[in-house]
């Protein structure tokens, strides 16, 4: 079943669950977790990054242009222990995935916080 949530209800979200993301990506790349790689969030203005850094080494990183995503989409469990959701840009003609987010669990409407509770993404030049 295909769940609709804001981007903002989503991002707010996946601010708080870092360590649940299995892989996230575009058509074009695709960042994959590991054990010794951790995920930062930053954001200037409308852009938002998703960074994998090792330590203090920036390995790759996503860049998102919160202005074009219209809503995303929870596709459900895809694969065992994976949940898919896509980030959806529209027109009057079109209709498509800009970035991808695979987790190792779904979203929970209680799991819903406080917005004071959400951590803020900080600048994209600072590597934590």
């Amino acid at each position: 079943m295909v769940t609709t949530l804001t981007f903002d209800v989503f991002w707010n979200w996946l601010l708080l669950h870092p360590n649940c993301i299995v892989r996230a990506g575009t058509g074009d790349a695709v960042l994959y977790d590991d054990e010794d790689l951790h995920w930062h969030f930053a954001a200037d203005g409308a852009t938002l990054y998703v960074q994998i850094i090792r330590g203090k080494r920036l390995m790759g990183e996503l860049i998102l242009d919160s202005e074009r995503i219209a809503y995303v989409q929870e596709l459900g469990e895809e694969r065992e222990g994976e949940w898919a959701f896509e980030l959806i840009a529209e027109t009057d003609t079109d209709r498509v995935a800009l970035y991808y987010f695979i987790l190792s669990h779904g979203f929970e409407e209680e799991e819903r916080s406080d917005p004071a509770r959400v951590p803020k993404a900080r600048s994209p030049h600072t590597v934590h």
